[in-house]
C-alpha cells in the first residue's frame, strides 16, 4: 500500500515538473522578434554628429545626427545667383511693344482723318492707301516683336523652373542629412560614429519596437484549422530557471505556405516534418527580450 502512495506522489511530483519546464503542456513554440529598422544614411559627407547609443529610445523623426552639408549649401547658392541672372532677362513685353502701339494708334487716328477728307473731296484717295499699308505694316511688326519677345520669355520661363528644380533638389538633399529615425523604437545596434564618413545606403543603425513585440512559432496542418487571424490564444515566456511568465497574444499572421520543421522549434506533434509559420503579436511588459523562446496555447 505505501509503495503504491509513493508511486502516485512520484508521478504527481514529475507531472507537475513537467508543466512548470514548460513541456507537454503547450501547442507549440518559437521565439520572439521585433520588427527591425536598418536606418541607412540618406546623404554623402562626414558624419559631423550621431547621438545614439545602443538601448537608447528614440522618437519618430527626432534628429539624431547631421551629415556634413557646406557643399550643398555653397551649390544652392550657386544655383539662386543663376536664377537671379536668368530671371533677369525676362522682358516686359508691353513697355516693349509701347511705342509700336501708340505709333499704329497715331496712324488710325490719321486714317480716319484722311478718310473724312477723302470722302469730302478734300484730298486724294492715294494718301489714304498710303497711311493703311502704314498700318498693316505696323501691325504685321507688332505681332512678330510680340511673338519673339514671348518666345524669349518662355525660354526664360523654362531655364528659371529648371533652377528652380535643381535648387529644390539641393533643399531635398539637405534635408536628407539630418539622421532620424522612422519609427519609434529603441536602438538595438550601432553601425557608425561620428567623424566617419556617410555614403547613401550605408548602414547607420538598426531601431526595433520593443513594446509591441511577435512570438514566431510553427504549428503543424492540424493545428492549422484551429487557429485564425485574430484569435486570442495564451502566450508563455521563460522566467527564471523553470518558471513561466503568461501573456495574451493576437494571431497576426498565418503563413499560406507549409516549410520543413526547424531543428530548434518543437511541436504538438514531433514527428511532423511540415509546418506552417505563424505570428502571436504580444505586448510587452519588458521582461521580453528579442530571441527568447516563447510558447502558445489555444484556449
Amino acid at each position: 500500500m505505501k509503495t503504491i502512495i509513493y508511486l502516485t506522489l512520484a508521478a504527481a511530483t514529475a507531472l507537475l515538473s513537467s508543466c512548470r519546464n514548460g513541456n507537454g503542456d503547450y501547442d507549440a513554440s518559437g521565439i520572439f522578434e521585433t520588427t527591425e529598422i536598418t536606418v541607412s544614411a540618406r546623404g554623402t559627407g562626414e558624419l559631423t554628429s550621431l547621438d545614439v547609443e545602443e538601448g537608447m529610445t528614440v522618437k519618430a523623426g527626432q534628429p539624431v545626427g547631421y551629415i556634413d552639408t557646406v557643399q550643398l549649401h555653397l551649390k544652392k547658392e550657386e544655383l539662386m545667383a543663376s536664377l537671379q541672372a536668368t530671371d533677369s532677362r525676362r522682358y516686359n513685353i508691353s513697355q516693349q511693344i509701347a511705342s509700336l502701339k501708340q505709333e499704329i494708334t497715331t496712324q488710325k487716328n490719321e486714317q480716319i482723318r484722311f478718310r473724312n477728307l477723302v470722302e469730302d473731296k478734300a484730298a486724294n484717295s492715294k494718301q489714304l492707301d498710303d497711311i493703311n499699308a502704314r498700318i498693316a505694316v505696323l501691325e504685321k511688326q507688332l505681332a512678330a516683336q510680340t511673338e519673339t519677345l514671348e518666345n524669349s520669355n518662355r525660354g526664360v520661363s523654362g531655364q528659371v523652373r529648371m533652377l528652380e528644380a535643381q535648387i529644390a533638389q539641393v533643399e531635398d538633399m539637405i534635408r536628407k542629412c539630418a539622421v532620424t529615425s522612422p519609427a519609434d523604437g529603441t536602438v538595438l545596434t550601432k553601425y557608425a560614429e561620428q567623424g566617419e564618413m556617410a555614403a547613401q545606403g550605408r548602414s547607420l543603425f538598426k531601431v526595433g519596437d520593443l513594446t509591441d513585440m511577435y512570438l514566431r512559432a510553427y504549428i503543424t496542418a492540424d493545428q492549422l484549422t484551429e487557429l485564425k487571424i485574430g484569435q486570442e490564444v495564451k502566450v508563455y515566456a521563460d522566467e527564471g530557471k523553470t518558471g513561466r511568465r503568461e501573456y495574451r497574444g493576437t494571431v497576426s499572421w498565418i503563413s499560406d505556405k507549409a516549410e520543413f520543421t526547424p531543428k530548434t522549434i518543437q511541436t504538438r506533434d514531433e514527428r511532423a516534418n511540415l509546418v506552417y509559420a505563424v505570428k502571436i503579436a504580444v505586448t510587452n511588459d519588458g521582461y521580453i527580450k528579442r530571441g527568447m523562446y516563447g510558447e502558445i496555447k489555444t484556449d
